[in-house]
């Protein structure tokens, strides 16, 4: 009998494994990876449960890079057949899957999320800018005293007025995830970016000494303005909870579920509500994913059924039930083009 545990030399090898020892190893769809397409994964999961026609496949939440690595261990029933993503893959991560065998990668783009800065229900709203928020959270800013001359400086500031005398006089307090997640990637590009480029010094930085640029851009304050809260969105809630002056980072699908606990401030003037985010018009939004494994497709039951349920219009369809849970569908034709794409399992990269 092939043994249950393949090791990954035995894959690394080029071992060809019969469908009886995928089988035996495993039954079920194994996903991992993001913590914000976690919900709607778990929902979907369930739905195929019900549906009796196969086991239910096991979500776990992992944070996107964490996931993704996982992913990309090797081809065998030991290693994950789907990643949950809150942001594309990276051009790195696919040349690591690529060194472990993994070489064919379908994606599978569901629909779009906002990142939202959350507050507790009873705090004063605030609406914040970009640059107001890459002041607050970044750990080198332009020199308050000379903001155009080049220089920059440890960051200063402790409370949110300092920053914008219109803002609360309250210690800059900020939750968020941790550098392995899919959510921090997107809110490094999409705020702490974006607000950088608002010094033209430090945008032009980016042609000049891109180093430099994305040290300053991307680069997120470690004395305690910012704290990471894993990845774990449960956790943040209780804390904003607890301690109502404090903001929290998660998507708009999380404050959808916990809306009798959280509100949500406004970006740059737009407060995060669905139709914002579908039209674009809120400033702070991406798309979602997940990847699938096409080598582990008729090895591995139920994973044809799990990307055919996800991609049916009962399921992410502007009505459908992960709208409920605050999935923001995809536009009709992209939404049509994505499903038959990964119903005849396109590989990413392929035209």
């Amino acid at each position: 009998m092939a043994s249950k545990k393949l090791s990954y030399a035995a894959v690394a090898a080029g071992l060809i494994l019969s469908s009886s020892a995928w089988a035996e190893s495993r039954d079920y769809v194994s996903v991992v990876g993001s913590s914000t397409v976690y919900p709607f994964s778990t929902v979907v999961a369930e739905q195929l449960g019900k549906s009796g026609s196969g086991k239910t496949p096991k979500v776990e939440s992992t944070g996107t890079g964490g996931g993704i690595k996982l992913f990309c261990g090797g081809v065998g029933a030991q290693f994950p057949d789907i990643a949950n993503a809150s942001r594309a893959i990276k051009k790195s991560e696919i040349e690591a899957c690529e060194k472990a065998g993994v070489k064919e990668i379908v994606e599978v783009k569901i629909g779009f999320d906002g990142i939202v800065l959350a507050q507790a229900k009873k705090a004063k709203k605030i609406d914040v800018s970009r640059q107001e928020l890459f002041l607050a959270l970044a750990k080198r800013v332009p020199d308050p005293a000379y903001p155009d001359n080049g220089t920059l400086v440890d960051n200063p500031y402790k409370t949110w007025n300092e920053i914008n005398p219109k803002l609360p006089k309250e210690k800059i307090e900020v939750l968020g995830p941790p550098p392995t997640s899919g959510t921090r990637d997107a809110f490094a590009e999409l705020v702490l970016e974006h607000g950088c480029q608002s010094f033209p010094w430090l945008k032009a930085k980016k042609d000049s000494d891109e180093a430099l640029y994305k040290n300053v851009c991307m680069t997120v304050r470690e004395d305690g303005a910012y704290v990471e809260a894993g990845e774990n969105d449960n956790l943040i809630v209780q804390k904003l909870q607890i301690n109502p002056h404090a903001l929290g980072i998660f998507g708009y699908s999380y404050l959808e579920q916990n809306e009798d606990k959280v509100a949500a401030a406004s970006v740059d003037g737009v407060a995060p509500t669905y139709e914002n985010i579908a039209s674009g018009k809120y400033p702070v939004s991406r798309p979602l994913y997940f990847y699938v494994k096409k080598a582990h497709v008729g090895q591995i039951p139920g994973i044809e059924a799990y990307i055919a349920e996800f991609t049916s219009e009962k399921a992410w369809g502007p009505e459908g039930y992960l709208s409920e849970k605050g999935l923001i569908a995809l536009p009709d034709d992209e939404r049509k083009k994505v499903a038959a794409d990964a119903k005849s399992l396109k590989l990413l990269g392929k035209k």
